[in-house]
């Protein structure tokens, strides 16, 4: 696939949630700034990534890729039998580093997922496109970042939907991942309201850089490079030094190896 189609499929990401279609929650992000009350889902055309007046990508959205059928509900990893790791970006942090992450991802031909917090587009509502105009791939991690799988049902959907509306706005669609906030696996309650919200899967990941605690470059290179294999699902961050400065050297490390990073939906269906 050449660059500029990876390109146009994976704008298309944004534009195509598949309908459709549990365990238990685990520390995964840092990062929570307040407590939780019920939110209830902003209608669209309102908030701050409106009244910026980003637009939503041109053109009508072309469909993904079917992913194979008999998927979990809950992908921690894929096929191990290719060369292909997907590098997933927990979205939120400063815009800067977050550009100069992805353009480090771009100059060795690696393609991410981020999977964008939504008070973050709405600070930030450009990186939404940032990320789609690079090739790369682009879903749901809640609204607040608030800790989604001990939530009551109303509110924990609230997180889910208003993030998708920020998708949807600024996009055109909502993206095919959802990530839950604060936990490495989602609970069965979470896994249904994610697919009410039109996510039928839930994206985890197999290889934790524990980036989020700030051990430093060399840390987060050793720890993903000591525990990614073929068809890995790696959680990194944005908004960490120390994240921005390893990503040379865990994208050589995998280039040495023989993988490849590419989108998680490159990653499912290859």
């Amino acid at each position: 696939m050449t660059f500029l189609h990876r390109r146009t499929v994976l704008r298309a990401a944004a534009g195509s949630a598949l309908a459709g279609a549990a365990g238990t929650a685990a520390a995964g992000c840092g990062g929570d700034r307040t407590a939780a009350g019920p939110p209830s889902a902003t209608p669209r055309g309102t908030g701050r990534a409106a009244a910026a007046g980003v637009p939503a990508l041109p053109g009508p959205p072309l469909l993904l890729p079917a992913l194979p059928a008999g998927l979990p509900a809950q992908i921690e990893h894929g096929s191990r039998r290719g060369q292909a790791v997907a590098l997933t970006f927990h979205g939120r942090g400063d815009a800067k580093s977050a550009t100069a992450l992805l353009a480090e991802a771009e100059r060795a031909g690696a393609r991410v997922t981020v999977l964008a917090v939504g008070d973050w587009l709405d600070a930030e509502p450009r990186m939404a496109r940032r990320v789609l105009d690079g090739g790369h791939e682009l879903g749901n991690h809640t609204m607040r970042h608030l800790s989604v799988c001990s939530m009551p049902a109303k509110a924990a959907y609230a997180e889910i939907a208003e993030c998708a509306d920020r998708l949807r706005r600024l996009t055109g669609g909502i993206g095919r991942w959802f990530r839950p906030s604060r936990a490495r696996r989602a609970t069965d309650q979470v896994v249904r309201l994610a697919r009410q919200a039109g996510y039928p899967h839930i994206l985890s990941y197999d290889v934790d850089s524990l980036d989020f605690t700030d051990p430093g470059a060399e840390a987060v290179r050793r720890t993903v490079l000591g525990a990614v294999r073929p068809g890995s699902v790696v959680s990194l961050h944005f908004g960490h030094a120390g994240t921005v400065a390893a990503l040379p050297a865990i994208l050589d490390g995998l280039h040495r190896r023989g993988l490849r990073a590419v989108t998680t939906t490159e990653l499912l269906t290859r």
